[in-house]
């Protein structure tokens, strides 16, 4: 059974197994990595992950999606919305296909009530059909398609 969790450093081999599989880039959404970031030695993991989980210094919430000892995805909410919305998430490749988005989605916006805010911005690539529907599934309604820096995307809202 999937598990929501705090960034912890508890998961770095299994978090650098899921970082492997996945191969550096966008696609690790939900992850908040910086190319300055360095993860692969235990000092460099527990500075990234201490700055995961000061909500306060850059106003996001970050969450691992565990189950047993894997790491299976990330997400992410931005307590102010900016170009790409408030919620990323990615799941890694192996696991995908199971719904885990859209269980992680329900569970960040049922996180998103505790914080006050009220309506969710989620953006995805006009072309990602599976994040589109991820985010239907969870009540999101179409509001246009947008320009931004990555290329056209699907601009949705939530209520929460």
């Amino acid at each position: 059974m999937p598990e929501l969790i705090v960034p912890d450093v508890h998961w770095h081999m299994a978090w650098l197994d899921a970082h492997d599989e996945w191969g550096a880039g966008a696609q690790e959404d939900g992850f908040g990595l910086l190319a300055e970031d360095e993860v692969r030695s235990v000092r460099g993991f527990e500075a990234w992950v201490r700055r995961l989980t000061e909500v306060d210094r850059d106003r996001c919430v970050y969450r691992w999606i565990v189950e047993g000892d894997r790491v299976l995805g990330g997400i992410a909410m931005k307590l102010e919305c900016g170009e790409f919305g408030h919620i990323g998430y990615g799941i890694r490749p192996s696991a995908r296909r199971r719904g885990l988005g859209t269980w992680a989605l329900g569970r960040m916006l049922g996180e998103a009530r505790n914080y006050g805010l009220e309506r969710i911005v989620l953006i995805c690539a006009e072309d990602n059909v599976a994040s589109a529907r991820t985010i239907e599934r969870n009540g999101g309604v179409l509001e246009g398609i947008v320009e931004t820096d990555l290329g056209q995307a699907r601009r949705y809202v939530v209520g929460v």
